[in-house]
């Protein structure tokens, strides 16, 4: 969930900027960004793992299924009531808690993976140095691999001070690892995902399980019909 980004691929502190979202070509919010930090939160996380138990409850759904609109960024407060939504909606309650324990942190939106699709993340900074947080990568454990962070590149990103908003722009430095570069960072890439695969393995009887008992019970409902 959480790598600290190879500085010569990731511009993570950007440069301060005037309100992009007022210009056409940024990021769309619902409402004023202000209403994303000024309502209080009903659930209160003191840890990664705090924020890990909770995200593992809630459920990715599309903007158009959940609300039948192309984009609709949920207050953070009313993601943690419905527990369903997309990055925006994951990216801004995580946000809140981490600046509720303290971190100096910002919401950034940009593009990510293979085809530059929309995305929304976190990153926050802790002695001196900057981290990645993917929330939808919960499931990966607390660590990201720092390869798979060569696939984010922010564009614009948002602070809180308890008083004022920040808004910083980032640029997206050209960068083509060496080989040397890449050799040292593939065994974490490799380790880390073997440790995903291997917590997916060891759950797939359990899965498999509850699957059959499903299909049981369904089986007997139907003969109980059948023979009324």
């Amino acid at each position: 969930m959480i790598a600290e980004p190879i500085p010569q691929a990731y511009d993570a502190v950007g440069r301060r900027v005037v309100r992009p979202f007022d210009r056409r070509k940024g990021p769309q919010p619902t409402f004023p960004l202000g209403r994303y930090v000024s309502q209080p939160l009903s659930v209160e996380c003191h840890s990664l793992t705090d924020i890990r138990r909770f995200l593992s409850k809630c459920k990715y759904v599309s903007d158009k299924k959940l609300f039948g609109k192309d984009d609709y960024w949920q207050p953070p407060e009313e993601f943690e009531k419905r527990r369903q939504g997309d990055c925006e909606d994951f990216a801004f309650w995580v946000w809140r808690q981490l600046m509720n324990m303290g971190f100096t942190a910002r919401i950034v939106f940009g593009r990510h993976g293979r085809y530059g699709a929309g995305h929304a993340w976190v990153e926050f900074c802790q002695d001196d140095r900057w981290f990645l947080l993917e929330p939808l990568a919960w499931i990966m454990g607390e660590r990201l691999p720092r390869l798979s962070t060569l696939r984010y590149h922010p564009r614009y990103s948002v602070a809180w001070d308890g008083e004022k908003l920040s808004y910083f722009a980032h640029q997206n430095p050209p960068y083509s690892p060496s080989l040397s570069a890449l050799a040292q960072l593939l065994p974490e890439y490799l380790w880390i995902r073997s440790g995903l695969w291997t917590s997916v393995i060891v759950r797939i009887p359990r899965f498999l399980w509850r699957l059959l008992k499903r299909v049981v019970k369904s089986s007997d409902r139907g003969l109980e019909r059948s023979s009324k």
